[in-house]
């Protein structure tokens, strides 16, 4: 058991970055998970994945594998080492709590298992489901043993994994571990076995409104309730960006009571971005008061390329 997940990697040579990782969750992306967000390859105050795409947040520094839905927290969703090695590091000890409270930049990875692969790479997994650790500092591990279950600890919102890898020490990007820092096409080096598939396709700034918002409130930030009364209108957003003709975009909302609402619609002629929306009126007597939870999807020929979670407190 660990208070930090500190890194320290001895400085041996790496060797050559040759393909070496594999997929590290149980499920099957677009079906039941999905890469959320990629490594932050823009070295300044931008934010660029590897393709020079946005599908990234500012410094994010590793591979963020998503679930579609909450309840595969209680369902329980391994995560697999990626590759065989050594552990180093664990912590098990972190509720999981969406409202990351008592979360401070020590503990931000939540649950986690750090593994050294004996090349000069090591791989940190973050966000663990409380009590779902099963291996131990020391312990060696061979690809695809189980490390423990995706769940809602550390520094998140939704369910999902975020996995970092090192060299030396330093954040390498696996889609571009040579060139980490810059940003360019899909022919780059990797280092995953199976490269998953690339969806340039985004969707991000989701949120809970009183309004159908428009452009200057969605990225000035002043969109977005945390809260609502009773009596407002309740609308989910997001930005799509980049859809293709044919996609399908849903929107939903739920609440103490179940489906507040769904809607779902097919993009024909998208441009480069959007703002879908979708919301109803307060119901006579007031929404009941709680937590309520939007989820805005982006699917394309029968997969789900792109997911967005929301929240929303009725007081």
């Amino acid at each position: 058991m660990i208070r930090h997940l500190t890194i320290l990697v001895a400085a041996a040579s790496p060797l050559a970055a040759e393909p070496f990782l594999d997929w590290p969750v149980d499920c099957t992306p677009g079906l039941t998970c999905f890469i959320e967000d990629y490594v932050d390859n823009d070295p300044g105050q931008g934010a660029k994945d590897f393709t020079c795409g946005l599908n990234t947040r500012d410094a994010h520094k590793g591979t963020d594998i998503a679930l579609f839905s909450f309840d595969d927290v209680a369902r329980g969703v391994s995560v697999r080492a990626a590759a065989d090695g050594v552990v180093r590091r664990t912590r098990d000890e972190m509720p999981d709590d969406r409202l990351m409270r008592g979360v401070t930049d020590q503990t931000a990875c939540g649950n986690a298992v750090l593994i050294a692969h004996g090349n000069g790479y090591e791989t940190l997994y973050c966000h663990l489901r409380l009590g779902s650790v099963t291996v131990a500092p020391g312990q060696t591990v061979a690809a695809g043993d189980p490390l423990g279950l995706i769940g809602l600890s550390g520094q998140t919102t939704h369910p999902h994994l975020h996995m970092t890898v090192y060299r030396n020490g330093a954040v390498v990007d696996p889609f571009r571990p040579e060139a980490t820092g810059s940003c360019g096409g899909l022919a780059q080096a990797t280092l995953w076995t199976d490269p998953p598939v690339y969806h340039r396709t985004l969707l991000r700034l989701a949120g809970f409104s009183d309004g159908v918002p428009d452009y200057d409130a969605l990225r000035g930030g002043t969109a977005r309730r945390d809260v609502l009364r009773p009596d407002q209108p309740m609308v989910v957003y997001a930005e799509a960006g980049y859809a293709e003709h044919g996609d399908v975009i849903t929107l939903t909302a739920t609440g103490p009571e179940g489906e507040v609402f769904r809607q779902t619609r097919v993009m024909t002629n998208p441009r480069a971005s959007q703002l879908p929306a979708f919301g109803k009126r307060a119901p006579d007597g007031g929404w009941p008061a709680g937590e309520y939870l939007g989820q805005i999807t982006l699917t394309r020929d029968g997969q789900i390329i792109a997911n967005r979670w929301a929240h929303v407190t009725v007081e």
